[in-house]
């Protein structure tokens, strides 16, 4: 495949990116806006209030990016690190 091809195709094109995302914010938008004409009756009194799927949805990602974050922070390993285990055993074959 050609390269001016693949760096061609509709996907990758900026001005079809920033269209999806105007799309993508016009949805979201009218999805927020329709409960404004759908009654929702929340099992609590929170999940009833205007937008709190839009806010619980966005706050419950951001809580797992920032968790996703931190584990990574904690299970990071050197970029050599198996290789000064194998070092320390000895093993030639691996």
């Amino acid at each position: 495949m050609n390269h001016d091809t693949q760096n061609n195709h509709w996907l990758v094109r900026p001005t079809t990116i920033r269209k999806l995302w105007w799309g993508f914010y016009v949805v979201l938008a009218l999805t927020v806006l329709a409960q404004a004409f759908v009654y929702i009756k929340g099992y609590f009194t929170i999940d009833g209030w205007f937008g709190f799927g839009a806010a619980f949805g966005f706050l419950a990602c951001l809580a797992m990016v920032v968790f996703a974050k931190l584990l990574g922070f904690v299970l990071k390993r050197d970029e050599d690190f198996y290789e000064r285990q194998k070092d320390e055993r000895g093993d030639d074959d691996v």
